[in-house]
């Protein structure tokens, strides 16, 4: 005579079974189905990889090699060329026009912004530093102050400091960041808002407290404690 846990087991095996039955019936009948859509996973797999390897790739190599000239007039402060190419060689906004969706065309918004930045053109500069995608861990943070730079210049304190608060938090590095919590507490001391500049110098101290930033950092924030307490 079968226990209950020896029925329950047999029951179990029994439902097992009709599921195995019912999966197999499915794939009969949708054979054709199935292989399709596995055929066309297959096909955009391939063709993702290939328009990769044959495509990007190679365009990635030429704008590279294109951007080098406008790379060197940017180091030379020749900015005007730098943007607008020398009718021999591409400018930053020949690369962001002609080699769309490349590393290099994401990296010249950054130069490009940066240019008009330099040239006094403040609203053109904000332009291509807000398009720029942020991968690069040290260019990133630049290009969030640069855009907090041009917003000052605007008069738009508070996305300056939005900008500058985005640039020492979300890459929080030795190398940017106390250079932007100063202008992040410097844009807070003209808006009047000293507890805030105080925030911003104390965790320079605390955080980056051997950088050229964090050396001298006690006396600003005596200055603008003093300023709370006046």
């Amino acid at each position: 005579m079968k226990n209950n846990k020896t029925e329950q087991g047999d029951k179990n095996i029994v439902a097992v079974e009709e599921a195995l039955s019912k999966s197999e019936q499915f794939i009969e009948k949708n054979q054709n189905l199935l292989i399709g859509v596995v055929a066309f996973i297959v096909l955009i797999i391939a063709g993702y990889i290939g328009f990769n390897r044959f495509v990007i790739e190679p365009r990635e190599q030429e704008a590279s090699q294109e951007m080098f000239m406008a790379e060197r007039y940017f180091d030379q402060d020749s900015l005007q060329l730098a943007l607008e190419g020398d009718g021999a060689h591409l400018g930053f906004l020949d690369i962001i026009s002609e080699y769309k969706m490349t590393r290099s065309a994401n990296l010249a918004r950054y130069y490009a912004g940066v240019s008009y930045l330099n040239l006094g053109e403040f609203e053109e500069a904000i332009k291509p530093l807000q398009k720029y995608k942020r991968k690069d861990e040290l260019v990133a943070p630049m290009a969030l102050g640069a855009l907090g730079d041009a917003h000052l210049q605007t008069g738009d304190m508070q996305k300056a400091a939005d900008y500058y608060e985005k640039a020492s938090d979300s890459y929080a590095n030795p190398l940017t960041a106390p250079t932007f919590l100063m202008k992040l507490a410097m844009v807070h001391e003209l808006q009047g808002n000293y507890q805030k500049a105080v925030d911003a110098y104390e965790r320079i101290l605390r955080d980056f407290p051997n950088t050229n930033e964090g050396r001298n950092i006690e006396r600003y924030i005596s200055s603008a404690q003093a300023r709370i307490n006046s």
